[in-house]
């Protein structure tokens, strides 16, 4: 993804991955997470792009309702920890709460890259991509890691990423979204149902 022309000097683009299966005080997953977007614009981030919203098989398959997905492009003034705090209180504000790890949840707001920079270090980095399957569903990190290690292995972040930013380079690997989509079994992205008509993609964050 080039830098968006809407993006200041002083400011950095980041990208948020939302997920929702459970109804919040806001109401529905599809409500809270239109709410959720339009709670991303404040006097901290702006939002440049949005995606479709899609439904998407709870993961792992049958252990609740399906999700609601979107991906956003936002900039922002707000260091990449600071960022996530701020992203940690939109979900408490949305009745989000951390009990099992891939519990179903009201608000799920990911940080999925940060201006391409990779935190803390690649080393830290390649250890959590490379988590085995049985790990990751039990241990979560205690830090920040970016880019976010899992956005490979996920066609609920992939497809609706390609709809803001399909020439977003992964800042390890150097594959766009469109490439580590097409890379992912066709079962995984024919899943990934869209369920609103047009994705709002403001000028310069297309590539």
């Amino acid at each position: 993804m080039s830098q968006p022309s809407q993006c200041h000097r002083i400011d950095t683009c980041a990208i948020i991955a939302l997920g929702s299966n459970v109804t919040s005080r806001h109401g529905s997953p599809k409500s809270t997470i239109n709410t959720a977007i339009t709670s991303l614009n404040n006097d901290s981030l702006i939002v440049l792009a949005e995606s479709r919203l899609y439904s998407t098989p709870c993961m792992p398959i049958g252990a609740g309702p399906d999700y609601i997905n979107a991906v956003v492009v936002i900039t922002t003034g707000l260091s990449a920890s600071a960022l996530l705090s701020e992203l940690n209180r939109i979900e408490a504000e949305f009745d989000r709460q951390r009990t099992n790890r891939w519990a179903a949840r009201t608000l799920d707001l990911d940080l999925i890259d940060y201006n391409g920079q990779i935190y803390p270090d690649a080393n830290v980095y390649s250890k959590w991509r490379d988590l085995s399957v049985d790990l990751q569903a039990h241990t979560a990190p205690d830090q920040l890691i970016l880019p976010h290690p899992r956005i490979q292995d996920r066609a609920f972040v992939l497809v609706p990423l390609c709809d803001v930013a399909p020439n977003w380079a992964h800042p390890v690997t150097g594959q766009t979204a469109r490439q580590m989509l097409g890379a992912l079994p066709l079962d995984d992205v024919a899943a990934v149902k869209p369920i609103s008509a047009q994705a709002l993609v403001k000028t310069g964050t297309e590539e």
